[in-house]
């Protein structure tokens, strides 16, 4: 699978640098309802099952951009918004994105975890979706998927949050990973590594965060 992953990201670099950017659904075309449920308001009642397939693909880690000081103008557009000053909402990213996975393949419901030259990967269920609501008022939807491979050293409990709650294909994802169970894993609010698709230069990912 890894040298399909390489494969898969070397075609999209190919495309990316003719100028047929990646067409796949990672599109933004949203609709007035998925907007609202992007920015956690929707009924309880339209949250949908997905498959793992909405988050295949390879991705990139975000939190490189940030220790690198790549994502300070996003921290500072955000800052302009609220209490914060850019060095704390910088801080709170910087525990928000902190990680050692790199990179993440997902194919064929297999998901591979890439740190440094160690690679682990597992095939993995779906385990439904939770609905949280947070301190805000607002919602989200966590979708989970469990490995149940024994022998893999992959994160036992995987839960996907992407501001989409039915089935479509994701622009990025943030992440939440742990061996205890899915209930110890909902509780953390924290810390929810980031990841854009591979093939996105570093400015793309920059230039679609101020945006976002």
């Amino acid at each position: 699978m890894a040298a399909q992953l390489a494969k898969i990201a070397l075609t999209l670099g190919t495309l990316l640098v003719s100028g047929s950017l990646f067409a796949h659904s990672h599109g933004h075309q949203m609709t007035e309802a998925e907007q609202k449920a992007a920015n956690g308001v929707f009924e309880d009642k339209d949250v949908r099952d997905r498959k793992l397939s909405d988050w295949d693909g390879t991705w990139q880690s975000v939190y490189p951009f940030l220790l690198d000081g790549s994502l300070n103008p996003v921290f500072e557009k955000k800052a302009q918004k609220g209490e914060k000053s850019a060095a704390e909402v910088k801080a709170y990213y910087r525990k928000g994105y902190a990680t050692d996975v790199d990179a993440i393949g997902i194919e064929n419901n297999v998901m591979e975890f890439h740190r440094g030259k160690t690679v682990s990967s597992c095939r993995y269920d779906y385990s439904g979706y939770k609905i949280l609501t947070y301190a805000s008022g607002k919602k989200g939807v966590r979708y989970l998927f469990e490995c149940k491979d024994n022998a893999s050293q992959a994160p036992k409990f995987v839960q996907f949050s992407d501001h989409i709650i039915g089935p479509k294909a994701s622009s990025h994802f943030h992440i939440f990973m742990g061996n205890t169970s899915h209930e110890a894993l909902l509780k953390e609010m924290d810390n929810w590594p980031t990841y854009y698709p591979n093939e996105m230069y570093k400015e793309q990912v920059v230039e679609e965060m101020l945006h976002h």
